[in-house]
Order: C-alpha cells, then sequence, then structure tokens
C-alpha cells in the first residue's frame, strides 16, 4: 500500500505540540485504535526505543511491535512497524506562524499474505485514512480544550 497522509492544523505553537506528540506512552489516549502500548527496554523516547501495542480496528485484533528510526524534536518521528503488519509510520510537525502548526501522519503498512497482500492493504487504506484523521482530531482537542 502506498503511503496514507493526513494532516491537521492546530492552534498552539510547534514546541507544545512536539511535547505531545514525542509523549510516546501517551499515544493511546489518542489514538482510538491503540488499545495498549507497552515499552519494550528502558527508552522512552529518542532513536531505539521499541514499543509494543495492542491494536483493534473493528473486529480486527493485533499486537504491533514498533521501533523509532527518527526522532529530531520538534519535527518529526519515524518507526518501523514489524510483526504481522509491517512498513513504516512518520510524524512530521511544520510551524505555521508563532502559535500554529500543522502535524501531518504519514504511514505505509504491507499486509500479510493472508490478509489479501496488497489488494488487502488497497481495501483498508480508505478505513486507515478515516481513523487517522479521527486520531488527529482527537490530538487536536486535547491541545486545543484541554
Amino acid at each position: 500500500m502506498g503511503p496514507v497522509r493526513v494532516s491537521v492544523d492546530i492552534p498552539q505553537a510547534i514546541e507544545r505540540v512536539w511535547e505531545e506528540a514525542g509523549a510516546l506512552d501517551r499515544h493511546a489516549e489518542w489514538m482510538a485504535d491503540a488499545q495498549s502500548i507497552e515499552f519494550l527496554g528502558p527508552e522512552r523516547s529518542g532513536v531505539g526505543t521499541r514499543l509494543r501495542v495492542a491494536t483493534r480496528l473493528g473486529p480486527l485484533h493485533t499486537i504491533d511491535e514498533l521501533m523509532v528510526t527518527a526522532w529530531e524534536p520538534p519535527r518529526r518521528i519515524e518507526v518501523e512497524h514489524h510483526g504481522r503488519f509491517r512498513g513504516w509510520g512518520r510524524f512530521h510537525l511544520e510551524p505555521l506562524g508563532p502559535a500554529r502548526t500543522r502535524f501531518t501522519w504519514e504511514e505505509s503498512i504491507h499486509f500479510p499474505w493472508y490478509l489479501g497482500g496488497p489488494l488487502g492493504a488497497l481495501a483498508a487504506r480508505p478505513i486507515f485514512t478515516w481513523v487517522w484523521r479521527r486520531n488527529l482530531a482527537r490530538f487536536r482537542a486535547r491541545l486545543t480544550y484541554p
């Protein structure tokens, strides 16, 4: 599946948005599809941080193992997905002014053959887009309506 990309503009400075986006332990609070996050080592941020994320989309459940591959405060976090679903993800923050930031989320996920491979990924694309847009709206609300 080619990358899915969604964005939201947030009326906060990039440093404040990074503070929340970089708090990996709190991602399950605003990602509706992430049920829980467990760190697989002592690191809680930065390159090399490893996480196990229990994910649920409707009736589908999986455990996703992630490793942080890029960490550039206050602009970018990248991860690799390992496990049943493979691929990569990226959060990119772009300042739009002193008190406005664009948060862009990109993911490229490869489905296993038994879930339809590339065709399964293509069929899931609109669902992922909808879920991740909703997640970014929840993230924005955390920073806009405390």
